[in-house]
């Protein structure tokens, strides 16, 4: 390959978990030389906008241009260029320019690619990255209906922020957003996203129609995934005085044509024809599909390929370090492989993506040094994530719909109607999980219940009595 610049480390995406690994790198050892391999002029950056416990803090995500990026750290040499082929026993890299670099540990941060639907339409768009949500502002401006594909938090929160434009709702499940919240969680959410939020940048008037029917390759968006706030500078909306939603239940896409189907009954024309597995036709100016992530992993051409997991995800051990010698992976290009901690699960959120990184940027610094292993973080004992659905900071902790405990396990509930929604996961006398929605002030208390596993079952559903200070119970 020719004389190659090295460097002590490369890291391999510019989002949140490439960013907090070098942050961590550079903290470590300020005098090492850097790579940072990017797609994107931009880089994300996370910062604690509220720590509100010692495990649980909402986060803002900046984009910053990567020449900032590189005045705040001068020993970072920033290369815009995707990466093509690693070469571990040479321990070189290629990109897709051509160019080539050599490296002493190196961490693959690449992310995901969305999993499109699988038709051949230009009226179909990934929401993934910042250019694809410009991209999906500008293309709203002019529309008066649009499909969007997907039940996760990209497509939940864009369901709550689309101003002035009729939307159908496709969703495989039985209620929204079922991959965070349940049944009740999502009743709630529904029977708020109508109300003037005070607090909201603008009013949403929405109306919500349902219809529940029982019935039975990714492609590659180059940049950084979308974090917490994506659409806070941006303003989506459509071309209408107001807006509906048409939720789908429990349905996918069957076909999408540009061509009115025979069977489509309205006059109307439309760009795009939506035909979904329950019978129905609708038409519309484009589809958004936000359908999930496949991890986006890196070709090898020497020696043994990575172990991938059942996700496909690239195997970490508890150092982070792939199953070839030098190379770390961190976020959601990666799958934890070791026992993890019973209140703990991985999830492909940024929330994950951030600690993942820094811990894998403290992991190969103390590597190089040749310093001991180090004690897994403690980010890993307990699950947490804050996001925001129809106005409403929602606080995930522990197994919090119950994951792990095989069903038998007792839910506590308490609900106050536009204000806030509390779920309790209790099994055998001892808190596992919450789920949070509102300002309840609660989370301090369930967290070190959910830690210290103590026993509960004397207090039963004076847990969630309004009138008790719990808090009490437990200093």
């Amino acid at each position: 390959m020719g004389d190659l610049k090295h460097f002590d480390f490369v890291v391999v995406g510019g989002g949140i978990a490439g960013i907090s690994a070098i942050e961590q790198i550079c903290l470590r050892i300020p005098e090492s030389n850097v790579l940072l391999l990017t797609a994107s002029a931009f880089v994300r950056v996370a910062t604690a906008k509220l720590r509100i416990t010692s495990h649980i803090e909402e986060l803002q995500i900046q984009e910053e241009a990567v020449k900032d990026f590189h005045k705040r750290y001068p020993n970072v040499t920033v290369v815009i260029a995707k990466l093509e082929t690693i070469y571990p026993v040479s321990h070189s890299i290629k990109t897709t320019s051509g160019a080539t670099y050599g490296y002493r540990k190196i961490c693959i941060c690449s992310g995901s690619v969305p999993k499109l639907v699988n038709f051949d339409s230009p009226n179909i768009i990934g929401l993934r990255d910042t250019d694809s949500a410009v991209n999906l502002k500008q293309r709203l401006e002019k529309s008066n209906r649009v499909c969007v594909l997907g039940n996760g938090g990209i497509a939940t929160e864009l369901i709550y922020e689309l101003r002035n434009i009729d939307v159908i709702w496709v969703i495989r499940d039985k209620y929204i957003a079922s991959a965070f919240v349940d049944s009740g969680a999502a009743e709630f959410l529904m029977n708020c996203a109508d109300a003037d939020r005070t607090g909201d940048k603008h009013s949403k008037a929405l109306r919500y129609t349902t219809s529940h029917v029982a019935t039975g390759t990714g492609k590659d968006v180059p940049g950084c995934a979308l974090g917490p706030n994506w659409h806070t500078n941006l303003e989506l909306t459509g071309a209408l005085a107001n807006k509906n939603v048409k939720i789908e239940f429990q349905t996918f896409i069957k076909d999408v044509n540009e061509k009115k189907p025979d069977s489509y009954q309205e006059k109307d024309e439309w760009p795009v024809y939506v035909t979904l597995n329950n019978g129905k036709i609708f038409g519309c100016d484009f589809v958004v599909s936000a359908t999930g992530v496949s991890p986006s992993i890196p070709e090898i051409k020497e020696g043994s390929p990575f172990e991938l997991g059942k996700d496909g995800g690239i195997l970490v051990n508890q150092s982070m370090e792939s199953s070839v010698q030098d190379i770390y992976a961190a976020g959601d290009v990666c799958t934890v492989n070791w026992d993890v901690a019973f209140h703990w699960f991985q999830m492909r959120l940024w929330s994950q993506a951030r600690p993942m990184g820094s811990y894998a940027g403290m992991c190969m610094a103390a590597s190089l040094l040749k310093e001991a292993p180090l004690p897994l973080d403690f980010s890993f004992e307990l699950f947490t994530h804050v996001t925001r659905f129809f106005g409403f900071r929602v606080v995930l902790l522990g197994l919090f719909n119950g994951q792990k405990l095989e069903g038998r396990y007792e839910a506590l509930v308490r609900v106050t109607k536009g204000v806030e929604y509390l779920k309790l996961v209790v099994q055998d006398g001892k808190l596992h999980g919450a789920v949070l929605i509102g300002d309840t002030e609660m989370e301090e208390t369930f967290e070190n219940l959910i830690l210290n596993q103590l026993d509960i079952s004397q207090y039963g559903e004076n847990l969630l009595n309004p009138d008790i200070d719990i808090e009490d119970y437990f200093d």
